[in-house]
């Protein structure tokens, strides 16, 4: 397994890029931690629970190459997916 930074660094020397798409669920998920509330009001609004809200935000900040799911809402709004 390659750490998250080697992964990024790897990706940024060679220069490639693979896109990343996020599923519609996926977005879903940025927008309602986008609007400020906890995991747990999150998950209710998505009917997941907690635990499983937590490890797709996890699976999600893994696959953008992000540390934090702040992040992973900044990268969506920034690219007007949320």
């Amino acid at each position: 397994m390659v750490p998250l930074q080697a992964r990024s660094r790897e990706n940024t020397l060679n220069g490639a890029y693979t896109p990343v798409e996020l599923s519609h669920e996926e977005l879903e998920l940025l927008a309602e931690i986008a609007t400020g509330v906890t995991t747990e009001v999150a998950a209710r609004h998505l009917e997941l629970s907690a635990r499983t809200l937590r490890r797709r935000i996890r699976n999600i900040c893994d696959v953008l190459g992000v540390n934090t799911p702040i992040e992973a809402v900044v990268w969506a709004a920034r690219r007007q997916l949320i």
